[in-house]
Formats: C-alpha cells, structure tokens, sequence
C-alpha cells in the first residue's frame, strides 16, 4: 500500500473488503440471470418461473446493497419476467 496515513492505509483495505463482497453477490445475479435465460431458451416455463423468484430476489439484494443502482434492477426483473411470461405453460 502506498499510503502514508494510517486512515488511508483503512480505507483502502475497507475498499478492497467491499469489492471482493461487491463482486461474488453480482458473480451470483448473473448466474441466475443465465440460469432463467438458458430455461426460457429451452422453453420449460414452470420451471422458468421457480428459477424467476429465486432471481428476483438476489437482483433485489444486489439492489439493496447498493451493487447495482435500483433502476437496473428494475430493468432485469422486468425483462426477465417479460421473457419468462412468453414461454408455454408459464401461467
């Protein structure tokens, strides 16, 4: 570390702890965000719709946490469900 001040010296391992956490909840959306994709493709849509609720809930915490900003959240529930809507024997 390149910093003099011990407060600096902090900091940056604080950034470095909130990055790692940072990186693995949104290593883990994208994952469910793939898994809902790859199911909508083979056209399974009751399954498609299990996987839905278990994605919106990590994008929501992604959200919540401050991960990603609450609009691009929004915007992936959103077109996920849309997707997941499209696919037979959805309802």
């Amino acid at each position: 570390m390149p910093q003099r001040h011990p407060s600096a010296q902090k900091r940056h391992r604080q950034s470095l702890k909130k990055k790692e956490r940072n990186r693995a909840v949104r290593t883990e959306m994208r994952h469910e965000i793939r898994k809902v994709r790859e199911i909508v493709a083979k056209g399974d849509g009751t399954t498609a719709a299990t996987e839905l609720k278990a994605a919106v809930k990590i994008i929501s915490k992604a959200a919540s946490k401050g991960v990603i900003h609450k609009n691009t959240a929004s915007r992936y529930i959103s077109r996920l469900t849309k997707q997941v809507a499209g696919t037979p024997a959805s309802a």
